[in-house]
């Protein structure tokens, strides 16, 4: 399988992820969202969709060159890919705990644990490929600024 096939794979599979989350958070986003106190950084919420496609469209591209690296060390890469997976795992995860089940001290948790495992991809990443590492660096700051909203709603509306 070439490199640009495993590209696509990725980038598809992470939008699909990116997807579903969607339609837990389409549910609250009517209903539930409006009804919480947010800060006053809060952003406007037709910036998440293609802020979070553009992301996943990054992190799938990263993805798949390292998955295009297999041969070259199959340990890290694998090692790498499975660490991809947990955290794109725990992105979805954020969704249904903030906007499914409206748990704001749980996804303030998850979150930081998100952030953790974003950060250990991005240095297995880093190992493999330094300039496809780079690729992840929009996601940790995005997920940065996410977990500051999130712990800020959570006591917000404690």
């Amino acid at each position: 399988m070439n490199k640009y096939v495993k590209i696509i794979i990725a980038v598809a599979i992470c939008l699909t992820v990116g997807y579903l989350s969607s339609t837990v958070t389409q549910a609250s986003i009517q209903t539930w969202y409006p009804t919480i106190v947010k800060p006053s950084f809060n952003p406007p919420n037709w910036i998440f969709a293609p802020v979070w496609t553009l992301l996943y469209i990054l992190m799938g591209i990263a993805a798949g060159l390292v998955w295009d690296k297999l041969e070259s060390d199959k340990e890290l890469v694998k090692k790498g890919l499975f660490f991809f997976a947990v955290q794109l795992a725990l992105n979805a995860l954020w969704s249904y705990l903030f906007f499914g089940l409206h748990n704001l001290l749980l996804s303030s948790l998850e979150i930081i644990l998100l952030l953790l495992i974003i950060y250990e991809t991005f240095l297995i990443f880093k190992k493999v490929d330094k300039k496809i590492s780079f690729l992840l660096i929009p996601y940790m700051l995005w997920v940065s600024f996410a977990s500051v909203l999130t712990i800020t709603i959570y006591f917000l509306n404690r």
